[in-house]
């Protein structure tokens, strides 16, 4: 027995646009349109809660309330809500259909999902308290990669006999989740124009910065100094410059025989590279940070995609044995299938 592959297909793209929309609402500053929580003023929708909002806006019409960024709130929550239901579906299922070694990766994520409903109702109650935020956009995309690997572990095709290490994968793949991290930290505290430059920083290569007090986790929002701001965006920086060199090293590797899946990856991290130049250059405009918050989320996917075809060689096939050179290659013969040739 397996799990529906619809409904894990489904999941999964409603996970990625949950993450985006949770992008959006960030960074249009509708993090607080609607200040309690899990409704809006006590009310299921702001629709119904609109006296309230049109006061709220009538004080202070340069807020964090209006009816557009409540509207935007409550879309997330309510995206994010049927996603944890469907989660809860695929753990229920999964108690019942598996076996039990197959029941942890759904554990997991519905675990998970409790936890990101926690963080959300705390990132509303706590005022967008930096370390809150941060880690509600990292949980946001860890239950994306734990979806997709649960929806590609059953019925992945192996890649093709290839120089890639499985280390090298698994290692692109958590610096990735750790430069995921930094970017929301970037976001959290409003640091991603502290170097409004590029490849310089404040017209230095390494300005004056305090990352003691830039990578404190407590405090609250708006409490940094400009040289811990600059720490922030200086590490994220650097972040991308080894993710794109690990790219780099990882699709070299994989190039000689899955030549897609080194193209998606020097595709989508190039691209991620050159968003967060944009963005610095052009002055976060909100289409290219959005784009670049879905460029992170589809750059993990790509190497869940590459790490679970890895894992899934067949048993008996070295995991770092080569093509075999000439015109008879075996890579996608099936294990053991012997080449019945006539002696010349």
């Amino acid at each position: 027995m397996t799990l529906p592959r619809p409904l894990l297909l489904f999941t999964t793209g409603l996970a990625f646009a949950v993450v985006l929309l949770g992008a959006y609402v960030r960074l249009s500053d509708a993090g607080l349109g609607c200040p309690d929580w899990p409704g809006c003023y006590g009310q299921i929708s702001p629709w119904h809660a609109d006296a309230r909002i049109a006061d709220a806006h009538s004080a202070d019409p340069l807020g964090p309330v209006s009816h557009a960024k409540a509207w935007k709130e409550m879309l997330h929550r309510y995206l994010a809500g049927s996603l944890g239901l469907l989660i809860l579906a695929i753990a229920l299922l999964a108690w019942r259909r598996l076996p039990p070694a197959h029941r942890v990766l759904p554990g997991v994520l519905l675990a998970l999902v409790v936890f990101q409903a926690l963080l959300g109702m705390w990132t509303v109650t706590q005022q967008l308290k930096p370390m809150i935020v941060a880690a509600h956009l990292l949980g946001g995309m860890t239950t994306l990669a734990l979806l997709a690997w649960l929806l590609l572990r059953e019925r992945a095709a192996s890649l093709p006999a290839t120089r890639a290490p499985i280390p090298l994968a698994r290692g692109l793949l958590l610096l990735v989740l750790a430069q995921i991290a930094l970017g929301g930290w970037v976001s959290a505290n409003y640091a991603a124009l502290a170097c409004p430059d590029f490849p310089t920083c404040q017209g230095a290569w390494w300005p004056q910065a305090d990352f003691a007090a830039g990578f404190g986790l407590h405090h609250p929002l708006g409490g940094l100094s400009g040289e811990a701001l600059t720490a922030i965006h200086l590490l994220h920086r650097l972040g991308a410059v080894l993710v794109l060199a690990g790219a780099l090293l990882l699709a070299a590797r994989l190039a000689p025989t899955s030549a897609g899946a080194a193209a998606c990856l020097l595709g989508i991290a190039g691209s991620q590279f050159l968003l967060g130049m944009a963005n610095v250059l052009l002055g976060l405009p909100l289409p290219v940070a959005v784009a670049h918050n879905a460029g992170a989320a589809a750059l993990l996917l790509c190497l869940v995609w590459v790490n679970v075809r890895l894992s899934s060689r067949s048993p008996g096939r070295p995991k770092n044995d080569l093509a075999p050179s000439g015109g008879d290659s075996g890579v996608f013969s099936e294990p053991g299938a012997k080449l019945n040739r006539r002696s010349p």
